[in-house]
């Protein structure tokens, strides 16, 4: 039995009759906050460099994967081998460079390719509307700030300078590393912090009024 098998089998036996209190009565919402929590400390260890580190905060994000995983199971609506087969399926699929026959000649090609292929996997889902719909919801500030700019830019979208300038952020952008892009930021939020000014919350303010204003402009609306 490999280490994963028996990692499957100490969570089905902590679920099952005679397993632990506390686990036996986790839901997939009660536990959300942990997944947050793991991959977080999952991020600092990236973060560090600290390989030990990571190992163990892979493992702790494992543990909500296989965890989530036997809730689902044990009300018959799936199994981590699904989980498994979907991921592994996915990846095969949007790689036909590799598994199969398709030929990429550089980045933008696979680019191409790739977004082709999640057009093609949507159209089997459920129906979404509008420019930014699969955007997760519960994204931080940054990470939901640069998915919405990548989607104006990936669709050529152009909004007013009170919103979007793009030109200072062509102009911010050239010779930025990460240490100064790391430093600017860490100044800005100290100044939010001394105007009282919560930064996580303005600037997904800002990005929400982006996004509200590219949905009525792709509309017609404005």
């Amino acid at each position: 039995m490999s280490s994963l098998d028996d990692l499957r089998k100490t969570i089905a036996t902590l679920r099952a009759p005679g397993g632990c209190l506390w686990d036996r009565e986790q839901t997939h919402q009660s536990i959300c906050d942990c997944l947050i929590e793991e991959c977080s400390e999952l991020l600092e260890a990236l973060d560090s460099g600290d390989y030990p580190h990571m190992c163990e905060e892979l493992g702790d994000v494992l543990i909500q994967v296989l965890f989530h995983s036997q809730i689902a199971e044990e009300k018959g609506e799936f199994s981590v081998e699904e989980v498994a087969r979907e991921a592994n399926a996915k990846l095969v699929r949007r790689h036909p460079h590799v598994f199969g026959s398709a030929q990429v000649d550089d980045e933008d090609a696979l680019f191409v390719q790739w977004e082709a292929i999640k057009a093609e996997e949507k159209k089997n889902g459920p129906e979404q509307k509008g420019l930014f719909k699969a955007l997760p919801p519960r994204l931080p500030a940054t990470l939901f700030a640069c998915s919405v700019y990548k989607q104006l830019s990936k669709h050529d979208v152009l909004l007013p300078d009170a919103l979007v300038d793009e030109r200072a952020i062509r102009e911010l952008s050239q010779n930025l590393d990460a240490v100064t892009a790391g430093k600017l930021l860490f100044e800005l939020t100290s100044a939010c912090r001394i105007a009282k000014i919560d930064p996580e919350s303005a600037l997904r303010r800002h990005a929400e009024r982006v996004v509200d204003t590219a949905e009525h402009l792709i509309n017609g609306s404005v």
